[in-house]
Parts: structure tokens; sequence; C-alpha cells
């Protein structure tokens, strides 16, 4: 019964979200849940699309819906790992001459990395490592960074000139790539009626507590899993590979497949997708909505693929097809 009532929680939980993000942006549901999803599941995804489609003010709208700290970092071509990091200073006073580290806007709960193929590699590591290890370090000491500790980078798409793309191997360490497109007609009729420039929006702020998505966080990874779905996920993994797919796209386009980190991505997000949805464990369907989010920025096209401008959604849908049904 306790169980049965935490679930009910949750999904409120994300109703009060979702409602005071709605609020403000229109025709972006499925995006606003996977954002969501991405909290509970205490993991990071990176945001593609073209300017315009409130990437941005959706991570923005979460982030003052719950008690947290939010940070946003502006990835440009000067961008210095310690201007996202920290840095140490020289402070003197009367007495003594004193070191004294001062913390970066990495130091928040969530971050927003807004264009983060726009600075060098070398700053794009000193992010990504503090994504991975949950710590930053300076002069030999290590920081912790609070919890919760997400991060949202975003990519413009249609841009190419003056970027620096992300390495697959750091791609890997973002559990969704969420492709955000344009509304449809109805929802951008409502924009273009409802919305004016410069707007101040009228959204609650802290509603929902951060001590509640701590908690979130840890209830998601107690949840059962069924070893039907250990297997399907398995079957995903397998057929995404060239040396061991069944799917003839994948053997003739695909240079290299999913890691098993996609696997556990993949068991994690159906896991919450279910307790969204009011179930206590994920089901087939729950696999088929979150894998494309987890494979499609995992797999790495050979050369005929690329030369072929073959698309990793059908490839992506294929390989799913042919493990799930």
């Amino acid at each position: 019964m306790k169980m049965k009532n935490e679930i009910i929680d949750v999904s409120n939980l994300y109703k009060k979200i979702e409602d005071n993000v709605k609020k403000v942006v229109v025709g972006q549901d499925e995006i606003i849940k996977m954002v969501f999803l991405t909290l509970i599941c205490d993991s990071h995804s990176i945001i593609v699309g073209v300017p315009g489609l409130a990437k941005t003010l959706i991570i923005k709208l979460i982030s003052k819906t719950i008690d947290c700290k939010y940070s946003r970092i502006q990835f440009t071509p000067d961008l210095m790992p310690s201007d996202i990091t920290g840095t140490t200073v020289l402070r003197k006073d009367e007495k003594e001459t004193l070191y004294k580290f001062i913390k970066g806007p990495i130091f928040a709960n969530i971050i927003l990395a807004d264009e983060i193929n726009r600075t060098p590699p070398k700053t794009q590591a000193a992010l990504l490592q503090s994504m991975e290890e949950r710590v930053v370090t300076n002069e030999g000491v290590d920081y912790e960074l609070e919890k919760p500790f997400n991060v949202f980078a975003t990519q413009n798409p249609i841009e190419q000139e003056g970027t620096y793309p992300l390495p697959e191997a750091e791609l890997d360490r973002f559990m969704f790539m969420i492709d955000i497109n344009y509304p449809d007609k109805k929802s951008e009729m409502e924009i273009l009626k409802e919305r004016i420039v410069n707007e101040n929006f009228n959204v609650e702020e802290g509603i929902v507590k951060k001590s509640e998505i701590l908690k979130i966080q840890e209830y998601v990874k107690t949840l059962p899993l069924g070893s039907n779905i250990v297997e399907t996920v398995w079957k995903i993994l397998k057929n995404s590979r060239p040396e061991t797919s069944e799917v003839d796209k994948v053997a003739e386009y695909v240079k290299w497949g999913a890691s098993p980190r996609a696997g556990i991505f993949i068991i994690a997000a159906a896991k919450g997708y279910a307790l969204l949805d009011g179930r206590l464990t994920p089901d087939i369907n729950d696999v088929v909505k979150v894998a494309p989010y987890v494979l499609k920025h995992r797999l790495i096209l050979s050369f005929k693929g690329e030369m072929e401008n073959v698309k990793k959604e059908d490839i992506v849908e294929s390989i799913i097809k042919k493990s799930c049904f």
C-alpha cells in the first residue's frame, strides 16, 4: 500500500511540474516528460533543435518549479574550464594571505549547458568529467557536487561552422538525445495568438521540493524488473551491433553499436516511464518508448552509411521492431 501511495505521489508531482511549465510552453508535452524523466533517473540529456523552440525555456521553467539552484552556462569558443568549475584567487588581509577556491556555475543542481558544441574539447571535458564523477578537482582537492545534479546540454543542428562536435565517447554520457521539433498547427497558432516578445511569465516557483526529487531518484532504482525486460534490452543491444545483429540495415550501415551503458539507461528510463504512468514495473511498451532516445546518438554509421545519408532513426526503428515484437 505504501508503494502505491508513492506511485500516486510521483504522478502528482509530475502533473504539478507539467501544468506549471505548460502555462508558458505550448505543444512540447513529450519533451517536458523526457526532461523530467532525465531528472528522476538521476542522469543528463542533450537537447537538439533549431533556435526558438523553447529548449532553454523548458529547462529554466522546470528549474523554477523545483526548489533548487539553477545555472546556465553559455558555451563560447573562448570559454575556459575554470569558467565552469571555478578558480583559485589570492586574498590578502591585515593578518595573512590566503588562496581561496571560488566555485563556478557548475555548482548547482540543474545545469543548462547552452550550445555545448561551440566550445573547444578541453572545456567540454571539464563539464563532462563533472557529469561522470560528480566532483570538481582543484589544486588536488575534490569538491563534491550537491545532489541532485543534472546537466542538460543544447545543440543547434543548423550551424556547423565554428563548432566542436562532441566525440561519441562523450555523447555516451548523456542518457537521452532529445530532438525538439516544430509545434503542430494548433499549438503554433496558440503561440502566435497568446505570446508577446519579452513576456514576464507568471509561473509558480519552488512548488516541488528538492528532497522530493532525491527521494524519487532513489525510488526508481528499487523498482522490480521482469526477466523478459532484461532479455528484450539485451536483444536491442545485440541487434545494434553489426557483428551480432539480425537487422540487415545494421550490418550494412552501422560501424559501432550500443554499449552496456545504453542498456542500463534503457532499463532505468523504462522504470521511470512506468512510474509516471502509475505502474510498479516496466513493460515492453515502456522500453519501446524510451529506447529511441537512448540509442540514436550511440550508433556510429559506417562510411557507406554516411555516404548514403542513412537516417539513424530508421535504423533504430528497425532494431526495436526486431527486438521487441
